[in-house]
């Protein structure tokens, strides 16, 4: 599988899941200024393009990376499972610039030879924010982007993008405000009311089940595990209901082979292809 590595220095993050009510509230925005959006074409796979968002009251930035996808083209999400290719971030050639935060939208699940992987096919809008260096002042976004791009063949796409980022255009963009009300429910929302985890001996690592109290579950649905350690290998869960619980089984091994524990306040659960996507930070 290719990899590759997060560069430079900046700090990436998801959003924190934003509430039912702000979901309603954000895909009711329909208005906003016309803004001018930096596009690439990349092979004819891949279009690109930088939306240049509205500069925020606290003084960071709201933009959007915008993909569209061939027909029967898929690109991958944060977390893209086994089948998938990571993608990573490189924003040093930018100015005005701390760090920026990436936020993902809900994906979609694929299955192909017996591998999962997760992302979106067609389209999607990663909203991104910008923690600058000085709030009142222009930014300037250049960003080298290493996405895979894939159909009956998976390829590496080096996606090199850029755009000014005026501080006087306070209007919401509202593709980007679509996306943002696109996030997963958190837990509160989704009416979770247990998640339970257990830990114990596994070959080649160690054994991690997750148990969620998930109103209206299926058993269609898919999880994804995550933990903030980049060392830390999760296979891709087998999930079912159980006693009218969702459980998630998987392995979790470090990519050193080495002894390690399991930090379950940071894990992320994400519960895809049922009732709704939900989203859950940490474990009891």
């Amino acid at each position: 599988m290719l990899a590759f590595s997060l560069q430079g220095d900046f700090h990436f993050s998801a959003f924190r899941p934003i509430s039912l009510d702000m979901k309603k509230l954000l895909a009711a925005l329909l208005l906003s200024l016309p803004t001018v959006a930096a596009a690439e074409d990349f092979d004819g796979m891949v279009r690109a393009t930088l939306l240049p968002g509205w500069r925020l009251p606290n003084g960071d930035h709201m933009a959007a990376l915008h993909l569209e996808l061939a027909d029967g083209w898929k690109t991958y999400w944060r977390s893209p499972g086994d089948a998938g290719i990571p993608p990573s971030f490189d924003w040093r050639a930018s100015t005005n610039l701390q760090g920026v935060a990436v936020s993902w939208p809900s994906p979609d699940v694929f299955w192909q030879s017996g591998m999962r992987s997760v992302g979106y096919k067609h389209e999607v809008t990663l909203p991104l924010r910008l923690r600058l260096q000085n709030g009142k002042q222009d930014a300037h976004l250049d960003g080298v982007i290493d996405i895979g791009v894939c159909n009956d063949v998976c390829l590496p796409q080096r996606l090199a993008i850029s755009a000014e980022l005026p501080a006087g255009n306070r209007k919401p963009d509202p593709r980007i405000a679509a996306a943002m009300a696109d996030m997963p429910y958190d837990a509160e929302d989704a009416g979770i009311t247990g998640v339970n985890c257990t830990v114990g001996p596994a070959p080649r690592g160690l054994g991690l089940t997750v148990a969620l109290d998930l109103p209206g579950a299926t058993g269609r649905e898919e999880t994804v595990i995550e933990f903030r350690d980049p060392d830390l290998w999760v296979a891709d869960p087998q999930t079912s209901v159980q006693n009218g619980r969702l459980v998630a089984q998987t392995r979790v091994a470090h990519n050193s082979r080495a002894a390690f524990a399991l930090d379950r306040s940071s894990m992320t659960i994400t519960v895809l292809g049922g009732r709704m996507p939900v989203e859950i930070k940490g474990c009891d």
